[in-house]
C-alpha cells in the first residue's frame, strides 16, 4: 500500500446539492484508538456534520463515528466534537472567507491518506431553491441525453 492510496470511508452528497463549494481544505482529524478501527471499517457519517471555530481552532461537530464492536470500556461518545488539524495560515485564510455573509464551512468527505484520516472540508455558500432545481434540470437534462445515446448506440 503506498503513502498517497486513498480509501474514502464517507462522502457528503447532500453538501453538493445545498451549497455551491468555492473552495476545499485537506485537514486531519483528531481521533481516540477505538475510532480509527471503527472508521477502517467505514462507519462513519457526516451528513449532519457542521464545522465551527473555537479561539482560532476549528472543531467538528454532528460527526458520527459508531463505536467499535470490539471496543468495550475503551469507546467514546459516536457524537462527541472532534478538532480539525490545519496549519495556522490556513485558519485564518478559512475563517477570514468564512465571516463574509453567507459563507459556511462544510465537511465534503472522510477518507484515509496512507495510514491518517483526512477530512476534505469546504468553504461554502447556499444555494437558493431555484440554484437546486436549475442542478435537478440539468441533471435530468443530462441523464435524458446519456439515454439517447445508449439507445442509438445499440442499433
Amino acid at each position: 500500500m503506498s503513502k498517497d492510496s486513498i480509501k474514502l470511508v464517507a462522502n457528503n452528497k447532500k453538501a453538493y446539492f445545498d451549497f455551491f463549494i468555492e473552495d476545499t481544505y485537506e485537514a486531519g482529524l483528531v481521533l481516540h484508538g477505538t475510532e480509527v478501527k471503527s472508521l477502517r471499517m467505514g462507519k462513519c457519517s457526516i451528513k449532519e456534520s457542521y464545522i465551527k471555530d473555537d479561539k482560532g481552532e476549528l472543531y467538528i461537530y454532528g460527526m458520527h463515528i459508531s463505536p467499535y464492536e470490539k471496543g468495550n470500556i475503551f469507546n467514546k461518545d459516536p457524537l462527541r466534537v472532534r478538532k480539525l488539524l490545519l496549519h495556522g495560515y490556513e485558519i485564518n485564510k478559512i475563517m477570514g472567507k468564512a465571516s463574509i455573509k453567507g459563507y459556511t464551512i462544510v465537511p465534503l468527505k472522510v477518507y484515509f491518506k496512507g495510514s491518517l484520516a483526512k477530512i476534505e472540508i469546504g468553504l461554502a455558500r447556499g444555494k437558493k431553491l431555484y440554484d437546486k432545481r436549475d442542478d435537478i434540470a440539468k441533471k435530468d437534462q443530462r441523464r435524458e441525453a446519456e439515454k439517447e445515446f445508449k439507445v442509438k448506440n445499440l442499433y
